[in-house]
C-alpha cells in the first residue's frame, strides 16, 4: 500500500494525481461507479472502489493543489494571504475579523478558485475547503475520536463496539494519525500557548487532554529544528499547508488513484441527479474555468453513485432533486437533522507575565474536556494566533452539546438550499461555552477579548461552523449504512449522516463510518 500511495502521489500510475484535472477531461460519460466529492467520505469510497476492481469517477468542484505560485509555494500562508486563499472571493473572510478592533487580518484579494470556502446563509456560515482532498485541506488536522458513549448515543443503531474495534482504528491507521512527543511539548517554544491555557483549566479544576493529528510531529519538530521547510510553523493553517500534513491528497486518494482504476476530474461541480430509465443514475455537471464562468455543462450516468460532497453539497443535490422531482421518492427526513456541531470561538485576556509567546505552531494538540459535565458538557479545542508578535491572547473553538437542529430546504428562484438556522439556536451553544469560560476567567482573574470579531460588544462567535453535520442523517433519510431510503445503489458517505453534533472534530468519525458502509456495500450490493 505504500508503494502505491508513494507512486500515485508521484504521478507515476496510469493515473496520477498530476493528470487529474478538468481542462481536457477524458471523454468518459459512463462509469460503473461515481463519487461525487473528495473528502473523507468521498476519498473512502473511491479507495475501496478502486480496490474491489471497480472502475469509478471522482467529480470535484475545486483544484488540483500540486501546483507552486510564483512565491514557490502551492498554498499561501496565513498571514499573507493571496488569491490562492479563498474561492472566489475580492477579500478572505477569515474567522477573525478584527484585532485591536483593527481591521488588519483580512486582505484584498483577487477572485480565483481559491482552497477556503466560506458558505453564507441567514444567521450562519459554513468553512468549507475547495480542492481534490476537501475539508483535509483547511482543517487543524485534529484527529479526535469522540467517547464513545456520546457515538453510542448519536448512532444507536450502529454497532459501537464494532466501530471502536474495526473501522475507528482503520480510518486512523489510513489518515496517519500520531501524537505530539510530551517531552517536546513541554520544552518546545512553539506550544507555550497551550501550556498557558492548560495551566489556566487546572487552576479552575477542569481537565485537559492530548489530541491526536494527521499533521506529521516528526517533521513538525525538525522544522523547529532548522533541519525542515517550515509550515506549521510557518503560519500555515486555514489557506493549506506546504509541508507535514498528511492530507487526503496523500494518503486515501493517493491510494485510490494507484489502483489503476480510479479517475479525478477537477474543477466540475454537480448540480443535479437524476435516474434513467434502466435505473442507472446521470449526474449532471458544470466545468467551470479559473474565473468561475461555466465553460461546459455535460452528464455522467453510472450504476452506484456515492454522494461525498460534504454535509452542505450533498444535503443541497438531494433537496434539489426531491423537489423538482428528479429523485421523488426521497424519504422526508432528507433536508434535516443539521446542526453546527455546537461551534463557539472566542478569546480571553491573559495576565502580562503569562506570555503565550509570538512563535505559535498552527496545528492544536490539546484541548480542555468537560465532556463529562453532563449539566454542560463542553470540549474545548486551545487554538493557536500565530501573528508573530506577543498578544497574551488566548484562543479556543468551543465544542458543545446544543441539541438545536436545522433544516435545508429548496429556494427554486436561487436553485440552491437554504438553512433554517436561527440566532437563538447559536445563543444555545454561547451559553454553554460562557459557563465553562467564565469559571476559567474566575480562577484566573483574567476577562475575555472584545476586539476579535468586528464589534466591540461581540465577545462569542457563533456565526460560523468548521463542523458542518447532518441533512441526510443515518438511520433516517438513509438506512443504518448510508443507502439513501427510496432508491438502491445510491449511498452518502459524509458529514451528512452525523445528526448535527458528535462532541470531537469530526472527520475520524466520518471516515470511520464511510470504512462500515463501504465494507457492507462491497460484500452485499456489488456481487455480480
Amino acid at each position: 500500500m505504500a508503494a502505491l500511495q508513494t507512486a500515485a502521489a508521484l504521478g507515476l500510475t496510469r493515473i496520477g494525481l498530476q493528470s487529474a484535472h478538468a481542462a481536457e477531461p477524458a471523454a468518459v460519460d459512463n462509469s460503473p461507479a461515481i463519487v461525487i466529492g473528495s473528502g473523507y467520505g468521498a476519498a473512502v469510497a473511491a479507495l475501496r472502489l478502486g480496490q474491489a476492481g471497480i472502475r469509478t469517477l471522482v467529480i470535484e468542484m475545486g483544484g488540483l493543489w500540486n501546483t507552486p505560485g510564483p512565491d514557490g509555494k502551492v498554498f499561501c500562508s496565513t498571514r499573507t494571504p493571496d488569491q490562492r486563499s479563498m474561492w472566489f472571493r475580492t477579500r478572505t473572510e477569515a474567522p477573525l475579523a478584527t484585532f485591536l478592533w483593527l481591521d488588519v487580518v483580512n486582505k484584498d484579494i483577487s477572485p480565483y478558485p481559491g482552497v477556503l470556502d466560506r458558505v453564507r446563509f441567514a444567521n450562519m456560515s459554513v468553512f468549507v475547503g475547495r480542492g481534490v482532498g476537501g475539508g483535509s485541506l483547511v482543517n487543524g488536522s485534529m484527529a479526535v475520536t469522540p467517547p464513545q458513549s456520546y457515538f453510542a448515543e448519536q448512532f444507536p443503531t450502529v454497532d459501537t463496539a464494532e466501530m471502536y474495534s474495526t473501522y475507528f482504528p482503520r480510518a486512523r491507521s489510513m489518515l496517519g494519525v500520531n501524537t505530539v512527543d510530551p517531552a517536546w511539548f513541554e520544552s518546545t517554544e512553539w506550544y507555550r500557548f497551550t501550556r498557558i491555557s492548560r495551566k489556566h483549566a487546572q487552576n479552575a479544576g477542569l481537565k485537559t487532554t492530548f489530541v491526536p493529528s494527521v499533521y506529521d510531529f516528526g517533521h513538525m519538530q525538525r522544522e523547529a529544528a532548522g533541519t525542515a521547510t517550515r509550515s506549521a510553523l510557518a503560519g500555515e493553517v486555514i489557506y493549506g499547508n506546504n509541508h507535514g500534513k498528511r492530507s487526503l491528497d496523500k494518503t486515501y486518494l493517493a491510494s485510490a488513484l494507484g489502483t489503476g482504476n480510479v479517475t479525478i476530474h477537477t474543477m466540475e461541480r454537480a448540480k443535479g441527479i437524476r435516474r434513467a430509465s434502466d435505473g442507472t443514475y446521470v449526474v449532471t455537471v458544470d466545468r467551470i474555468d479559473n474565473t468561475g464562468k461555466v465553460v461546459e455543462t455535460k452528464e455522467y450516468g453510472c450504476t452506484y453513485l456515492f454522494l461525498g460532497g460534504g454535509s452542505l453539497g450533498t444535503t443541497e443535490l438531494l433537496v434539489r432533486a426531491q423537489e423538482t422531482g428528479t429523485l421523488p421518492a426521497l424519504n422526508a427526513s432528507v433536508g434535516a437533522g443539521w446542526g453546527t456541531n455546537g461551534n463557539v470561538m472566542l478569546g480571553r485576556a491573559n495576565h502580562l507575565w503569562d506570555t503565550v509567546g509570538e512563535n505559535q505552531s498552527t496545528m492544536p494538540v490539546m484541548g480542555i474536556d468537560d465532556w463529562a459535565n453532563t449539566s454542560n458538557p463542553v470540549f474545548a479545542e486551545i487554538a493557536p494566533l500565530p501573528t508573530g508578535l506577543e498578544h497574551w491572547v488566548s484562543l479556543y473553538l468551543a465544542i458543545t452539546k446544543n441539541p438545536q437542529r436545522a433544516s435545508f430546504t429548496y429556494d427554486s428562484a436561487t436553485d440552491s438550499a437554504k438553512l433554517g438556522w436561527s440566532a437563538a439556536q447559536s445563543a444555545v451553544s454561547v451559553s454553554m461555552a460562557k459557563k465553562l469560560f467564565d469559571r476559567i476567567n474566575s480562577a484566573n482573574s483574567t476577562i475575555y477579548r472584545y476586539d476579535l470579531f468586528g464589534s466591540s460588544s461581540k465577545v462569542f462567535a457563533d456565526d460560523f461552523t468548521y463542523h458542518p453535520l447532518g441533512g441526510c442523517v443515518l438511520g433516517r433519510a438513509t438506512d443504518d449504512y448510508g443507502r439513501v431510503k427510496g432508491y438502491s445503489k445510491l449511498y452518502v458517505t459524509d458529514g451528512s449522516l452525523v445528526p448535527g453534533s458528535i462532541g470531537v472534530n469530526p472527520f475520524v468519525t466520518i471516515t470511520a463510518l464511510a470504512e462500515r458502509t463501504m465494507a457492507r456495500v462491497l460484500v452485499e450490493d456489488t456481487a455480480p
